[in-house]
Protein backbone atom coordinates (compact mmCIF):
# COMPACT_ATOMS: atom_id res chain seq x y z
CA UNK A 1 0.00 0.00 0.00
CA UNK A 2 1.21 3.52 -1.01
CA UNK A 3 -1.06 5.04 1.30
CA UNK A 4 -3.18 5.35 3.54
CA UNK A 5 -5.86 7.13 6.02
CA UNK A 6 -7.95 5.14 8.64
CA UNK A 7 -10.87 7.46 9.70
CA UNK A 8 -13.18 5.90 12.05
CA UNK A 9 -16.07 5.96 9.53
CA UNK A 10 -14.33 5.17 6.45
CA UNK A 11 -11.05 5.41 4.78
CA UNK A 12 -8.75 5.69 1.71
CA UNK A 13 -5.67 4.48 0.03
CA UNK A 14 -3.58 4.10 -2.75
CA UNK A 15 -2.25 0.74 -3.88
CA UNK A 16 0.06 -0.54 -6.46
CA UNK A 17 -1.20 -3.82 -7.67
CA UNK A 18 1.09 -6.07 -9.71
CA UNK A 19 0.92 -6.17 -13.68
CA UNK A 20 -1.86 -7.44 -15.00
CA UNK A 21 -3.64 -7.66 -11.58
CA UNK A 22 -6.92 -5.93 -11.12
CA UNK A 23 -8.61 -7.76 -8.16
CA UNK A 24 -9.40 -5.05 -6.25
CA UNK A 25 -12.09 -7.06 -4.57
CA UNK A 26 -10.34 -9.98 -2.62
CA UNK A 27 -7.62 -7.25 -1.57
CA UNK A 28 -10.63 -5.59 0.28
CA UNK A 29 -12.49 -8.47 1.28
CA UNK A 30 -8.70 -9.93 2.89
CA UNK A 31 -8.15 -6.48 4.67
CA UNK A 32 -11.70 -6.06 6.09
CA UNK A 33 -11.55 -9.55 7.23
CA UNK A 34 -8.46 -8.77 9.05
CA UNK A 35 -9.41 -5.29 10.59
CA UNK A 36 -12.37 -6.66 11.79
CA UNK A 37 -10.83 -9.73 13.71
CA UNK A 38 -9.36 -7.48 15.56
CA UNK A 39 -11.78 -5.18 16.48
CA UNK A 40 -14.36 -5.76 19.76
CA UNK A 41 -17.55 -6.96 18.97
CA UNK A 42 -19.78 -4.22 20.05
CA UNK A 43 -21.07 -1.93 17.29
CA UNK A 44 -24.98 -2.02 15.93
CA UNK A 45 -25.22 -5.00 12.93
CA UNK A 46 -28.80 -5.37 11.45
CA UNK A 47 -30.01 -8.67 10.87
CA UNK A 48 -29.52 -8.27 7.11
CA UNK A 49 -25.86 -8.38 8.20
CA UNK A 50 -26.38 -11.00 10.69
CA UNK A 51 -27.58 -13.48 8.36
CA UNK A 52 -24.45 -12.68 6.14
CA UNK A 53 -21.95 -12.91 8.89
CA UNK A 54 -20.85 -9.54 8.15
CA UNK A 55 -19.80 -6.99 10.73
CA UNK A 56 -21.56 -2.97 11.08
CA UNK A 57 -18.29 -1.83 10.94
CA UNK A 58 -17.45 -1.75 6.56
CA UNK A 59 -19.71 -0.34 3.95
CA UNK A 60 -20.50 -3.31 1.39
CA UNK A 61 -19.28 -1.61 -1.77
CA UNK A 62 -15.58 0.78 -2.48
CA UNK A 63 -14.99 2.46 -5.03
CA UNK A 64 -11.26 2.00 -7.20
CA UNK A 65 -10.32 4.73 -9.56
CA UNK A 66 -7.05 4.27 -11.99
CA UNK A 67 -4.66 7.03 -11.24
CA UNK A 68 -3.64 9.03 -14.55
CA UNK A 69 -0.57 10.56 -14.55
CA UNK A 70 2.27 12.32 -11.81
CA UNK A 71 -0.37 15.46 -11.05
CA UNK A 72 -3.17 12.87 -10.51
CA UNK A 73 -1.04 10.59 -7.99
CA UNK A 74 0.13 13.91 -6.06
CA UNK A 75 -3.68 15.35 -6.03
CA UNK A 76 -4.53 11.89 -4.47
CA UNK A 77 -1.83 11.60 -1.87
CA UNK A 78 -2.89 15.21 -0.73
CA UNK A 79 -6.47 13.95 -0.55
CA UNK A 80 -5.69 10.99 1.47
CA UNK A 81 -3.68 12.97 4.02
CA UNK A 82 -5.59 15.95 4.36
CA UNK A 83 -8.78 13.89 5.08
CA UNK A 84 -8.69 13.76 9.12
CA UNK A 85 -8.39 17.39 8.69
CA UNK A 86 -11.23 18.06 6.53
CA UNK A 87 -13.12 15.94 8.71
CA UNK A 88 -12.52 18.30 12.09
CA UNK A 89 -10.46 14.97 13.85
CA UNK A 90 -7.49 17.32 14.09
CA UNK A 91 -6.03 20.37 13.12
CA UNK A 92 -2.97 19.25 11.42
CA UNK A 93 -2.76 16.39 9.38
CA UNK A 94 0.90 15.23 11.28
CA UNK A 95 -1.24 15.09 14.35
CA UNK A 96 -3.57 12.04 12.78
CA UNK A 97 -2.14 9.16 14.22
CA UNK A 98 -3.75 6.62 11.81
CA UNK A 99 -2.24 7.98 8.36
CA UNK A 100 0.80 7.20 6.00
CA UNK A 101 1.47 10.79 6.36
CA UNK A 102 4.51 10.01 8.75
CA UNK A 103 5.99 8.07 6.16
CA UNK A 104 5.49 10.35 3.06
CA UNK A 105 7.19 13.01 6.17
CA UNK A 106 10.23 10.80 6.62
CA UNK A 107 10.41 10.64 2.87
CA UNK A 108 10.72 14.31 2.58
CA UNK A 109 7.72 14.59 0.60
CA UNK A 110 5.64 17.16 2.98
CA UNK A 111 6.90 19.11 5.25
CA UNK A 112 5.74 19.00 9.24
CA UNK A 113 3.34 21.98 8.61
CA UNK A 114 1.60 20.51 6.07
CA UNK A 115 -2.20 20.63 6.00
CA UNK A 116 -2.98 22.43 9.20
CA UNK A 117 -6.78 23.55 10.56
CA UNK A 118 -5.35 27.68 9.79
CA UNK A 119 -5.04 26.42 6.17
CA UNK A 120 -7.91 25.21 5.50
CA UNK A 121 -9.86 28.19 7.57
CA UNK A 122 -7.76 30.72 4.97
CA UNK A 123 -8.67 29.17 1.87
Amino acid sequence: MEACVILPEHLHCIWRLPEGDHDFSTRWRLIKTHFAKNMPLNERISNSRKRKKERGIWQRRFWEYLIKDEEDYKNHLDYIHYNPVKHGYVQRAIDWQYSSFHLWLERDVYPRDWATKLDMDLG
